[in-house]
């Protein structure tokens, strides 16, 4: 799954959870309290977003990741290390 993919999935959840963005121009450099996202729509969308890629990201995975961008590289790890979990050793769970 390449990164477009991971952004596709992340603004689909986006857009369910605040259907007010429907045909906004979401970009990679805005972060989902600038798209008007709370605390708790941004955890409905990372929790929808794992659960659409089929992966489990903790929450201190995604530190101080705010960009969408920047998630969509936490999701694109987490993905590289659940297909091969040789990938994440070292790193701290």
């Amino acid at each position: 799954m390449t990164e477009s993919d991971i952004f596709a999935a992340l603004t689909r959840n986006l857009v369910d959870v605040l259907p007010d963005l429907l045909g906004v121009h979401i970009t990679p450099d805005l972060t989902m309290r600038e798209l008007g996202a709370n605390s708790i729509d941004r955890m409905d969308v990372l929790i929808g977003t794992q659960e659409t890629l089929g992966v489990q990201v903790p929450v201190s995975g995604f530190g101080a990741a705010q960009e969408l961008g920047a998630l969509v590289a936490v999701f694109a790890e987490y993905m590289q290390v659940s297909a091969d979990p040789s990938a994440g050793a070292g790193r701290p769970a």
